[in-house]
């Protein structure tokens, strides 16, 4: 993922928050804020063969505290009309390699429990539930749930 992809990878994040269930926040950041946030080695688009952006990746660290060094939180995003076709595994493949090629041994992310789609990519893609957090959160005046999960490598012991 490059600045080149900016507008396209906003525009899909734009799309998701329009569904009110793939995450907290209302509009999407500026293209600094998005990428001060996060991982720049683990960034990745998914492009057609005209370079238009179908569907994105990324992770943040979940702290600056050395001892999670290798747990990050992702996101992963796939535009409305290329949903379905495998877009959204080859990406989290993408990054599963490239955290764990980095030293990363867990990949966690929280899901909207109606996000059934994005439940069964996770699970496809070898992330467990942890668990549920209950009302953790108010989005757009009512209490949401958050599906907790996590992969952990089996190459980084």
């Amino acid at each position: 993922m490059a600045d080149e992809h900016a507008a396209q990878v906003l525009e899909i994040y734009r799309l998701g928050i329009a569904t009110g269930n793939a995450t907290f926040e209302t509009e999407p950041p500026t293209w600094d804020r998005f990428t001060t946030t996060r991982l720049p080695g683990h960034r990745f688009a998914a492009l057609d063969a005209d370079g238009n952006v179908l569907g994105w990746v990324d992770c943040s660290a979940v702290s600056d505290r050395c001892v999670y060094t290798g747990v990050v939180e992702h996101s992963v995003y796939v535009h409305p009309d290329h949903s379905g076709h495998g877009i959204g595994r080859a990406l989290l493949d993408t990054l599963i390699t490239a955290t764990e090629n980095a030293g990363i041994w867990t990949v966690q992310s929280g899901i909207f429990p109606e996000n059934t789609a994005s439940l069964a990519l996770h699970a496809a893609c070898g992330f467990r539930t942890v668990g549920t957090r209950t009302r953790v959160g108010r989005h757009h005046g009512t209490w949401r749930d958050v599906i907790l999960v996590e992969r952990r490598s089996t190459l980084i012991t």
